[in-house]
């Protein structure tokens, strides 16, 4: 994979641990960092994005091939590992920060998301109208540091086990073809 060849898609669905659990086993991934974008404050703290006074959603920014793994098909996990119906929540957790949302980096990421969202919606596959939203990246802030490979060092946490290791195993079940081999 060349650093050239590569691409950024800015995604936030409910709590950012779990988004980055799922996408970093992902063929053509090569980095997830967990951050927050959406938001009206530079460089906010976890505490204040929780306030959700900033306006910012947990997302995550993930570094990826589109040759091993198109947007369209980064979306397609997306819209599988979390509910893009529920406005500002994600089962327990509640507020604005948990928001589903496409913060896009080009025009063609803002096709591809309007059109998987109609497609979707079209299909009817969640019963409920999508709310996820798409708005231009503006500006992404990393989280703090111990925010960053949670799952990975925290797996038998209470959290984790109960809120992401169900979704790394969907994840696993329906996208086996996708996975990194050492996945």
């Amino acid at each position: 994979m060349s650093a050239k060849a590569m691409e950024t898609a800015t995604l936030g669905g409910g709590c950012f641990w779990c988004l980055e659990a799922t996408f970093e086993l992902l063929q053509g991934v090569e980095k997830v960092v967990n951050g927050y974008a959406g938001g009206s404050v530079a460089n906010p703290s976890y505490e204040a994005v929780c306030s959700g006074r900033t306006g910012h959603a947990e997302v995550v920014q993930v570094t990826f091939d589109p040759a091993v793994l198109p947007f369209s098909a980064l979306l397609d996990v997306f819209f599988t590992i979390h509910d893009p119906t529920t406005p500002n929540r994600q089962g327990n957790d509640v507020g604005t920060q948990y928001r589903s949302i496409v913060l896009y980096a080009t025009p063609e990421q803002k096709a591809a998301t309007e059109s998987a969202v109609r497609d979707l919606d079209s299909k009817h596959v969640y019963g409920r109208p999508i709310v996820t939203q798409v708005e231009p990246l503006r500006a992404f802030f990393a989280a703090e540091d111990y925010h960053q490979g949670y799952y990975r060092r925290n797996p038998r946490q209470g959290y984790c086990q109960a809120i992401i290791s169900p979704k790394v195993s969907k994840l696993r079940k329906q996208w086996a073809q996708r996975l990194k081999v050492a996945a």
